[in-house]
């Protein structure tokens, strides 16, 4: 990604001028004309008039007044305004480009941050939003199986429709976010060899209790930085003993995740 952009100047939020007709300017000052300001900067003498008059009347003064001799015995000039406007107008333009050279050098950082500042003002009921890149697409009859690398390497596995799929463009290397409803969320402490149907398990630490009068919410820190809330009863929550610095694995079926791209 590359920026752009150009410098206008207004007046009462009506614009005095830009590149093109600060060029102008500058070619009366040098030209002495306006019938060899206007080809020198390819506009038509009735555009570079009308040019004129717009700005001399916005800037409240002349900025280009008649001159006695000069060229063909009669010609046009700048006045001091007229000259210091340009004078001006070419240091902020300076100071403009190398403004935007400096973000455009960081255009890529500037790209993911877009990105993320999108993703942040999604709204959504869903508590967890976990952003990462499809690594794999495993197509079926009617749903496709979709895996999200996230932050810190651990993978989630979404089952989606084809037609939601094919809608979201979904292949290898496609950013995406996955987002999983935390009462959708089991929390274990303790799985050892138990064999479970549920597809995504998380394993992280965890960093916050927050007990209800029948719920307690939990968050689990994943690594890379990436946090994971679930709801569990609270009696659920008492008897795994569950606090902050604890182990903890959050499990949650690949049917219960839904599955995004950045607009």
């Amino acid at each position: 990604m590359e920026l752009q952009g150009n410098v206008w100047l207004t007046i009462d939020g009506r614009k005095l001028g830009g590149q093109d007709r600060v060029a102008l300017l500058a070619a009366v000052g040098s030209e002495g004309s306006i019938t060899a300001a206007a080809k020198a900067v390819g506009m038509s003498y009735k555009g570079a008039w009308d040019a004129i008059e717009a700005m001399n009347n916005l800037a409240g003064e002349p900025l280009v007044e008649r001159a006695a001799g000069g060229k063909g015995g009669g010609g046009t000039r700048l006045t001091r305004r007229g000259s210091q406007l340009v004078e001006n107008f070419r240091k902020i333009d300076e100071e403009h480009q190398r403004f935007v050279a400096h973000l455009s050098s960081q255009s890529h950082a500037l790209a993911d941050d877009f990105l993320l500042i999108q993703r942040m003002k999604m709204k959504t009921s869903a508590r967890n939003q976990l952003s990462g890149k499809i690594v794999a697409v495993k197509q079926g009859v009617v749903n496709d199986e979709v895996v999200l690398e996230i932050v810190g390497g651990q993978q989630i596995v979404a089952t989606i429709t084809r037609d939601s799929n094919a809608s979201l463009g979904l292949a290898a290397g496609v950013k995406a976010f996955a987002l999983i409803k935390a009462s959708s969320v089991i929390v274990a402490t303790e799985l050892g060899d138990v064999k479970l149907s549920a597809r995504n398990r998380l394993n992280g630490t965890v960093t916050r209790v927050v007990p209800g009068a029948v719920n307690t919410e939990v968050s689990i820190e994943l690594p890379g930085g990436g946090v994971i809330a679930a709801i569990v009863t609270r009696d659920s929550g008492d008897a795994l003993a569950l606090a902050e610095g604890k182990q903890a694995c959050a499990i949650f079926k690949a049917s219960s995740v839904i599955v995004g791209t950045p607009a």
